[in-house]
C-alpha cells in the first residue's frame, strides 16, 4: 500500500477538446435537453361512471349495449375482481382520492366531513407536485376535508385541454347517466326489453322491477355513450397512444340490495385498463389486449396505482397496494368492503372477498338492509318490493333484505352469484369461515378501525385532532378492547349476557356502549337478563351509552321504566338541545320501537327540524327522521 503526500501541491495537467466537441457536451448538458432526453411519462385518463356493476358486454353481459367499453377492452385488460370499497358514492371517492380505508379515517358515513389526517395529502396533489395538471371534471363529494389545493382545475368545465403544452395530464370525467336517479326517471322510452331482463333471486319479479332493470341497462348504455365520446376526444387530439385509459363505476348498480349493501353486488364494479404499446414497462405481466385478470383490486389501490405508473414513489401510509407501473405491488389474497350510516340509517358492516367466496360481518345484526333511507325508496322497486313484504307474499330469498341479520355470512359467487344462500353455518365450509374471518379481524386491527366509535364520540374524542389519528393513537383509542366487545356484542351467544352485564362497567364508554348493544340485540331476552344493569345506564356520563340503554328499556323493558326511557330519547330527539349526531341516535331509537312508540307522535311532530351543525352536509338526516317517525 502506498501512502499520498497530501502536503505536495497537485501539478495541472492540460487537456485540449476540440470546439466541436464542447458545443456537443454544452448541448447534451442543456435543460431543454436533458428534458427530451429523459421517457415520456404517460397521460393517465379516468372515465368513471356512477352507480352500475359489471353490466358489461365486455363482462360477458349479453343483455347489456356497450360497445364504447367493449371496443376499449378488446385493446386493453379486464379486471373480473374489482371491488369500490363502499356500495355507496361518497365513501367509495373518499377511499379512491385518498388511498386510505374510509373507515380509518372515519369517513365511511354516507355524506359525511371529517379533518383529513394530519401531515397526509390526495393523491393528485402528489401527481401535481410532481409535474402533472390534475384536472377534475366534476364530482368529488369526499367525506374528507381538503388538505389544501387538490386539483389544478375541479368544475364541469376542467379538462386536460387546459393543460400547459407538453405537460403531462392526470384527468378524471364523471358520467351521472347510470345514476340511481335516473332509474326511476318517468317518463322513459325504454329500450331494453322489461321481458328480457334477468331478475335476480333476491328481487320479487313483478312488473316494476323489470321495468327498473331495463332502464337500468338504458342509463348503463347512455353512460356508455359519454365515455366514448371522451375517448373520441382523445383521439382527435393525437393523444390516445400517449395516454393510459382507466374506466371503472364509483359501486354497483343503483338498484336496491345492490347499491348500499357491502356484498359482490353492491361493490363488484367494472374495471377496464388501456395502456398503449409506448408504455409497455408499465403493463402487468398479464396484461394482453383483449384479456383478462383474476387479480384483485379496490378503490384503496388506485391511488397508489396512478402515483406508480407516474413514477412516483407511493407513501408509506397510504394502505392499497399499486397493482401497475415501476412500483407494482404482489397480489393480495383479498379485498374489503364497509358500510357505515347511510343517510339518515344507521349501520356497520365489513366484508371481503378472495374472488370466490364472500364474506359479510354484521355488527349491528338487530338492523334489517332494508333500513327505511328516504332516498332509496323512491325507487319503484323498493316500494312494491316492501310492499309485498309486508303482505307476506316474498320467499325467502326475497324475504331476508327485510329481516334482521346473522353476525355472519358467508356466500359462493361460483354456484351463488347472487348472494342469498348463507353457508356461515354449513359444516363443509367452517375452515373457509374461520381463514375469512381471521383476515376480517387482522384487517381491522391493521388499519385501526374507528368505525366501530358511535358517529358522535368519534368526533368528540378526536376533537383538536382528526379521527385517523385518534386512531392510531392506542393509549386514546383501545381497539383491541372495543373490538373484542364489539364482537362478543353482535356474536349473539345467549352464553356471553354475563360477560355483557359486566362489561357495563368498564371505564371506557365505548366498550360500555357495545355491552348496552349487546343485550338489547338480543331482544327480550338479553333486556331481561341485563335489566338492572341497563336502568343504571339510563345515568350514564355519555349520551351514546344512555341511547342505546333506553332504547332497550323502551322495547323490552319493565313498563315502570318504560316512561322514563321514552321521555330520555325524546329530549334527545329535540335537534335544539343537542348535537347533530345525538339526536340522529335518538330519533332512530325511537324508530325502532313501533307501537310502543305511539304514544309519543304528537310530541315528535312539534319537535325542531333544525338545530346546529358541524357541516351542512349533515343538515337532511333529522327532517328525514322526523318525517319517517311521522
Amino acid at each position: 500500500m502506498s501512502c499520498r503526500d497530501v502536503s505536495a501541491k497537485p501539478r495541472l495537467r492540460l487537456v485540449f477538446i476540440p470546439l466541436g466537441a464542447i458545443v456537443a457536451i454544452a448541448a447534451a448538458l442543456s435543460p431543454s435537453a436533458a428534458r427530451s432526453a429523459a421517457p415520456s411519462r404517460p397521460n393517465i385518463l379516468w372515465i368513471v361512471s356512477e352507480d352500475h356493476g359489471p353490466h358489461l358486454g365486455c363482462y360477458g353481459d349479453k343483455f347489456a349495449t356497450t360497445p364504447s367499453i367493449d371496443a376499449l377492452a378488446a385493446k386493453g385488460l379486464i379486471y373480473r375482481h374489482a371491488w369500490s370499497c363502499a356500495p355507496v358514492c361518497a365513501p367509495a371517492r373518499t377511499t379512491l382520492i385518498s388511498g386510505l380505508y374510509a373507515p380509518s379515517t372515519g369517513s365511511e358515513h354516507m355524506r359525511s366531513l371529517v379533518p383529513y389526517p394530519a401531515g397526509k395529502q390526495m393523491f393528485p396533489q402528489l401527481l401535481r407536485a410532481s409535474g402533472y395538471f390534475c384536472t377534475n371534471n366534476a364530482k368529488e363529494d369526499y367525506n374528507l376535508s381538503q388538505p389544501g389545493q387538490v386539483w389544478d382545475v375541479s368544475s364541469r368545465s376542467a379538462h386536460w385541454r387546459d393543460r400547459p403544452s407538453g405537460q403531462p395530464f392526470f384527468a378524471v370525467f364523471n358520467s351521472e347517466k347510470s345514476h340511481e336517479s335516473q332509474i326511476r326517471k318517468r317518463p322513459h322510452t325504454a329500450v331494453h326489453d322489461p321481458a328480457k331482463v334477468r331478475v335476480p333471486a333476491y328481487h320479487p319479479d313483478t312488473p316494476e322491477v323489470r321495468r327498473d332493470w331495463a332502464q337500468y341497462y338504458d342509463c348503463v348504455s347512455a353512460a356508455d355513450a359519454d365515455a366514448g365520446s371522451r375517448l373520441q376526444e382523445l383521439a382527435a387530439a393525437g393523444l390516445a397512444d400517449e395516454t393510459i385509459v382507466f374506466y371503472f363505476a364509483d359501486h354497483g348498480s343503483g338498484m336496491p340490495r345492490n347499491k348500499r349493501t357491502p356484498c359482490d353486488s353492491g361493490l363488484h364494479v367494472p374495471l377496464v385498463v388501456y395502456i398503449p404499446e409506448k408504455f409497455a414497462s408499465l403493463r402487468p405481466e398479464d396484461y394482453q389486449a383483449g384479456g383478462q385478470t383474476d387479480r384483485l383490486v379496490s378503490f384503496v389501490d388506485f391511488a397508489p396505482t396512478v402515483l406508480s405508473l407516474a413514477g412516483v414513489v407511493p407513501p408509506a401510509w397510504m394502505q392499497g397496494h399499486a397493482f401497475l407501473g415501476r412500483f407494482a405491488l404482489p397480489p393480495q389474497p383479498y379485498v374489503y368492503g364497509f358500510r357505515g350510516r347511510m343517510d339518515e340509517r344507521y349501520d356497520l358492516v365489513r366484508s371481503l372477498t378472495d374472488g370466490r367466496f364472500v364474506y359479510v360481518r354484521n355488527y349491528l345484526p338487530h338492523k334489517i338492509y332494508g333500513q327505511h333511507v328516504s332516498y332509496m325508496f323512491e325507487t319503484p322497486t323498493t316500494q312494491v318490493w316492501r310492499r309485498l313484504h309486508d303482505a307476506g307474499k316474498l320467499n325467502a330469498e326475497q324475504e331476508s333484505f327485510w329481516n334482521t341479520k346473522p353476525p355472519d355470512e358467508l356466500y359462493d359467487l361460483q354456484t351463488d352469484p347472487d348472494e342469498v344462500h348463507n353457508l356461515a353455518d354449513a359444516p363443509v365450509y367452517r375452515e373457509i369461515l374461520h381463514q375469512m374471518r381471521k383476515a376480517h379481524h387482522d384487517w381491522e386491527l391493521s388499519i385501526r378501525d374507528v368505525g366501530l366509535l358511535p358517529e358522535g364520540e368519534m368526533h368528540a374524542r378526536s376533537a383538536g385532532t382528526t379521527p385517523y389519528d385518534l386512531g392510531h393513537d392506542t393509549a386514546r383509542y383501545p381497539l383491541e378492547r372495543i373490538l373484542s366487545t364489539a364482537d362478543v356484542a353482535s356474536g349473539l351467544q345467549a352464553a356471553a349476557i354475563p360477560i355483557l352485564k359486566q362489561t357495563l362497567a368498564d371505564s371506557d364508554d365505548v366498550v360500555r356502549y357495545w355491552a348496552a348493544l349487546g343485550l338489547l340485540m338480543r331482544g327480550a331476552a338479553g333486556v331481561q337478563a341485563g335489566h338492572a344493569e341497563l336502568v343504571a345506564a339510563l345515568d350514564d356520563p355519555w349520551p351514546s351509552v344512555r341511547i342505546v340503554a333506553a332504547e332497550a328499556i323502551a322495547r323490552f323493558g319493565a313498563a315502570a321504566v318504560q316512561q322514563r326511557a321514552l321521555a330520555l330519547l325524546q329530549g334527545y330527539g329535540d335537534w335544539s338541545r343537542n348535537p347533530v349526531f345525538v339526536t340522529m341516535a335518538a330519533l332512530n331509537a325511537l324508530d325502532e320501537l313501533g307501537e310502543r312508540g305511539e304514544a309519543i307522535k304528537a310530541e315528535l311532530r312539534r319537535l325542531p327540524q333544525k338545530g346546529p351543525l358541524p357541516d351542512p352536509r349533515y343538515g337532511e338526516y333529522v327532517p328525514r327522521l322526523l318525517k319517517a317517525a311521522d
